[in-house]
């Protein structure tokens, strides 16, 4: 019985594996074929089977309509510097919360968590006034001092550093490490940053992996807010490139599964690299059950 009951459970492990697997399959296979034999394919089986006219055309045409390595650069670099902050901003909150005795803290943590009944959507009007009022510096034709900071790797990072989901999976990662470690440090004269430094943050690697994704992921695919807020080319994410594929009512779908393709690799090294955290963390830090 344990046999049968084993080879079942993998069996229905494999049928949705290679469910999960069907959308990923058809974008690569598509980004193969021309757009008449792609159209012509969809809703059969032969959308999942490299049959027919096989190029890279489709990823030529990438590199040729759009700036590809710009928008690339743009989304690496606002994507590893809101990881890389908001893992110091966010895991230094949690450590406070979690670790220090203090008044307040719990009504602290509670007003973080009401956060995240509101969405994006609601808060983007007034949080787009607040940036249109921040100063900045200018150093064209001189230095000068203007408000507003559009057009710049800054407003696609500043506004999403601290995030409630971060703190409170560091929040739960760190109530699960011993007291004693705190009191030791203490007698021994560490200060509160010392013992965030060298004793929480080396043990925190579970919940970095998982917060590095969690934080990676909607940066990378963010695009409501670059297209409110950047309109200079130089400064837009990958997402915004979408648009350069609908054109003159004529829509390339090769070239925006191609595109597509493209932008699912870094997502992909992302999470093999991370998944031993992520698994971890998320059987330690209270999220299930």
């Amino acid at each position: 019985m344990k046999t049968l009951s084993r080879v079942t459970l993998y069996t229905l492990m494999t049928i949705m594996s290679f469910v999960f697997l069907f959308p990923l399959v058809f974008m690569v296979i598509s980004s193969l074929k021309p757009d008449a034999q792609l159209l012509h394919d969809t809703g059969s089986l032969r959308a999942f089977i490299p049959t027919g006219s096989i190029s890279f055309k489709n990823y030529t045409g990438v590199f040729t309509r759009i700036p590809f390595f710009t928008f690339l650069f743009n989304s690496l670099l606002v994507s590893f510097l809101t990881v890389v902050l908001g893992l110091f901003v966010n895991s230094s909150i949690a450590f406070a919360i979690a670790r220090m005795n203090w008044k307040g803290k719990n009504f602290v943590m509670a007003i973080i968590l009401a956060t995240l009944i509101l969405p994006f959507e609601v808060i983007a009007i007034p949080l787009l006034y607040i940036c249109a009022k921040i100063p900045s510096i200018s150093f064209t034709g001189g230095l000068h001092l203007t408000h507003g900071i559009f057009n710049s790797y800054q407003i696609q990072i500043l506004p999403f550093i601290a995030n409630a989901i971060s703190i409170f999976l560091f929040v739960q990662f760190f109530k699960t490490l011993p007291k004693d470690l705190d009191e030791a440090a203490r007698v021994d004269g560490a200060s509160w940053f010392m013992i965030y430094r060298k004793i929480a943050m080396p043990l925190a690697g579970p919940a970095i992996g998982t917060v590095a994704i969690l934080t990676f992921l909607p940066m990378w695919n963010s695009y409501l807010w670059p297209v409110m807020t950047i309109q200079d080319e130089r400064y837009r994410p990958i997402m915004i490139g979408l648009q350069y594929f609908y054109t003159n009512f004529q829509t390339s779908w090769g070239q925006i599964m191609a595109y597509l393709s493209l932008l699912t690799i870094p997502v992909v090294i992302l999470f093999l690299s991370m998944q031993r955290f992520f698994v971890t963390s998320i059987a330690t830090s209270g999220v299930k059950g």
